[in-house]
Parts: structure tokens; sequence; C-alpha cells
């Protein structure tokens, strides 16, 4: 995995737009002391290299009926079936992420439920019949902070290379 090298400007230019990602580009350039093409073009550039992966709303799940946040972990019976139980998961639209990961669980994902019993229907329902070993769930009470990854420091950057 290759890391980019950053700038103080593409730190500063990644530190305002984390913090808010609907600042116009020609507040971003005002702060940053260039021109707004400067900002489009870093902008672009570090979509190019990969820095940044997009922008998007972020919706309240309790809002709009999600009142139950859950994290499963799922024991795969077969190794080979990765590919297909993958594609499952991908179409369960109550699944917003889902991680490999190393340690007991072969795939751990995030999903959100209407309520408990939503919840088991949609792991007995959906995800179990992929065909499972078996599944863990644990059920969030309250989510205590979401944030996004710090801005490195250019000579942070330096020693990680």
């Amino acid at each position: 995995m290759s890391h980019q090298r950053l700038d103080p400007l593409d730190q500063q230019i990644l530190s305002l737009i984390a913090a808010d990602a609907r600042r116009p580009f020609l507040e971003v350039a005002r702060l940053c002391n260039v021109s707004g093409a400067a900002i489009h073009q870093r902008i672009h550039r570090l979509y190019k290299l990969g820095v940044l992966k997009g922008s998007q709303f972020v919706l309240n799940p309790s809002k709009i009926g999600f009142e139950t946040c859950a994290f499963v972990g799922i024991y795969l019976k077969t190794p080979s079936d990765f590919d297909r139980v993958m594609a499952g998961l991908r179409e369960i639209p109550e699944i917003v992420e889902c991680h490999v990961t190393t340690g007991g669980y072969d795939i751990f994902v995030k999903l959100y439920a209407h309520n408990n019993a939503h919840l088991m229907e949609i792991i007995q329902d959906k995800v179990r019949p992929l065909g499972l070993q078996r599944t863990e769930s644990i059920i969030s009470f309250h989510e205590a902070f979401n944030r996004q990854m710090p801005i490195p420091e250019a000579q942070d950057i330096e020693d990680a290379l």
C-alpha cells in the first residue's frame, strides 16, 4: 500500500473539507490564501491519488426509522464460499459496512434495523441463508463518537515511508 506525500497546503485543504464537506471551494481557497483554481486542481489530484474517496451526506438512521444498530460477526462454513457470501451481503441494504477480519470472525458487518425484531429477521432471513456456520451479534446502545481520520503532518508521512 503506497502512502501519498502531502504538503502543508494539501494538509490544510484536507483539514478544512474533512471538517465540513459542504464548505465552498472558494472559501477553502480564501482560507488557504490561494486561488479557487488551485483548490480545484489540488482536490482533483487528491481524488486521482486515492487520498479522497468521495463526499456524501450522512443520514441519521434513527430519524428515518432505523432504531437498532448492530455489529454481526460472521463465521463461514467453507472459506471457498467467501465470494458468494460477500455478493449476498452486498444485496442486503441494511448492511452499511462490511469488513474482512483477523481473529475469530471471517467477516464483520455493521447494520441498521428498525428494531430488535427486524434485526432478528435480517439475520435469520437474509444473512444466515447465505450458508454460514454461525453469527454473533452485538447491539450498540449509542454511538459515542464518529470521526474522520486525522490529517497527518508532513513529517509523520515521511516517517511512515
